[in-house]
């Protein structure tokens, strides 16, 4: 896998807090993870996420209104042109843009699998905002339950 890097590097060296959340989302967990976006950017935490999901680019933009470093993993190539709402984050050296995907392909579901892979092995603890069994994300869960790895899941199984 090559790995491309745009922002402040140092931000991996941080605690880190892994965010994915299946798509298919009740309105009651949607405003846990809501809830949750706000208690991370009021810590301060280094919130890492794909932030592809509409539910991960609502929190994106619950943190992006704090001053709390934020790793952002594409499953696609590096964007031509910065979103114009990273580009304050990055003159501060708050944002990290990572791309598991710099060889161009577009996003893909094996992409996507690469991306949340790289996300749940940089971090230290991995919140699912929203996981069900038929989730293409309930193997990656399973998997990290092997690993012992801090999980933390905002719905119920």
């Amino acid at each position: 896998m090559e790995i491309t890097y745009v922002g402040n590097k140092q931000l991996l060296k941080l605690p880190i807090v892994a965010f994915l959340s299946s798509r298919k989302i009740s309105s009651e967990t949607l405003l846990r993870c809501y809830d949750w976006a706000t208690e991370m950017r009021d810590k301060g935490a280094c919130v890492i996420s794909g932030f592809h999901s509409k539910v991960e680019k609502d929190v994106l933009t619950f943190l992006l209104k704090g001053k709390q470093p934020i790793i952002v993993v594409l499953g696609r190539a590096m964007y031509k042109k910065t979103p114009k709402e990273w580009i304050i984050p990055l003159r501060e050296k708050r944002l990290l843009i990572i791309t598991t995907n710099s060889k161009g392909a577009r996003y893909s579901v094996d992409t996507a699998e690469k991306r949340n892979r790289y996300i749940t092995e940089v971090s230290d603890k991995v919140v699912f905002g929203c996981l069900n069994i038929n989730s293409s994300l309930y193997p990656l869960y399973q998997e990290l339950l092997d690993v012992e790895k801090e999980i933390e899941i905002l719905n119920d199984l």
